[in-house]
This record gives C-alpha cells, structure tokens and sequence, in this order.
C-alpha cells in the first residue's frame, strides 16, 4: 500500500501538483523568450506543450490502473491530472493558431481538413472542453450519473491525442512508440478492467464462503 498523507496536507498537495504540472510550461515559454529553443522557436515550443499535454493524458488515465493494481490510491489527483492535460491542450492549439497560423482562420481551417493528424487533435481538444468545464463537484451533483458517462470520454480522447501525435511526423521514434503503446495498454486495461473486478469480487465471496463453513 501506498503511504497515505494526512488530511490536513491532501488539499496542499493537490495544489502543489497544479504549480509543479505548470512548471515545463512556464520554463519553455522562459526559454522561448530569451531565445534558447532552437532554430524553429515556435515548433518546439508547440511539440513541448504537446509532449506535456500527453504526459498529464497518460498520468490521468493510469490513476485507476494503480489503485486496482497497486493499491495506490491517487484518486483525489485525478481532477488535478485531468485538468492540467486540457490546460496544456489549450495551450498547444494557442501556439499553433496564434504563432505558427499567425492568427488565419482560413489558413488553420485548410490545415485541418488538409492533415487529418490536426483534426484528430483538434477532435480530442473539443471533447476535453466539456470535461474541464464539469471538472467541479456542483456539476458532479447536477449531473448525477451522468457526469460518470460524460467523463468516459477520457478514452476516446486518449485514442484521438495517439493518432494524433502518431501521425505528427512520417517516422515514429522511440519516444512516440513509448507514450502511444502506454496509451493502448492503458485503453486496453479499461476494457478488460470489469472481467478482472468481476474475477477479484469472485474469489473474496469464495474465501468468505470458505471462512464462514469453517467458523
């Protein structure tokens, strides 16, 4: 089991993952500024975001796998993780369509109907919006067990944020391989997630059949 913080300091961590969740974001745009990203400043600092948008994707979705799993029980995080993906989203689509398009709307609506990897991307942006928006326990009260459906849309947005980075570039590297194939086992583990849950509940009603023939 994983050591658990006292309850006075939980909500402080949670606010300590905002600040430290924003840092690469801060530090690239610092690097940006005093010209220290390379040749194509406005690129890197678009696949940094992206990059980091993955990351906290990947973070939120493996909270449930680590507590069946694990026993690490990082649940009050998950908002926090969720929220930071769609921040870092939004501000990787902000780069592209206000430094890199320059802001033309033309020019960005060619783009996206021209490269399917930025629909797919600006897909996955659009459905994390009503997530972040509902990311709050007074939408978790209105909507009741609809908040539970709408927030599944985690998954295909995670399907949509792969293809989206796997077809960012003609030759997948290493790194590309690695977040996509967590992604996948990652969606896989949520399909096979009710048989295991199913299995587990299973074998504790068999052991406590077990104990009460004894007993």
């Amino acid at each position: 089991m994983a050591p658990v913080l006292p309850k006075r300091w939980q909500p402080a961590s949670v606010w300590l993952l905002y600040i430290v969740g924003l840092l690469p974001a801060a530090w690239s745009f610092y690097l940006g500024a005093t010209d220290d990203l390379g040749a194509d400043p406005v690129k890197s600092f678009e696949l940094l975001l992206g990059l980091w948008t993955l990351r906290f994707l990947i973070a939120t979705l493996a909270v449930s796998p680590f507590r069946d799993l694990a026993g690490w029980n990082l649940i009050r995080y998950r908002r926090a993780l969720g929220l930071l993906t769609f921040y870092y989203a939004l501000m990787h689509f902000s780069v592209y369509a206000i430094l890199d398009q320059a802001p033309m709307f033309n020019a960005i609506l060619a783009d996206v109907l021209k490269r399917p990897f930025i629909m797919f991307g600006m897909a996955a942006l659009l459905l994390l919006i009503p997530l972040a928006i509902t990311s709050n326990m007074a939408s978790i009260r209105r909507l009741g067990k609809n908040w539970i459906r709408l927030h599944r849309l985690i998954y295909p947005i995670a399907a949509l944020g792969a293809l989206h980075f796997a077809l960012s570039t003609k030759v997948l590297t290493l790194e590309q391989y690695v977040y996509i194939g967590l992604i996948v086992v990652l969606l896989l583990y949520r399909g096979v997630r009710p048989i295991l849950r199913a299995r587990k509940n299973e074998r504790k009603n068999l052991r406590a059949q077990a104990t009460e023939r004894i007993a």
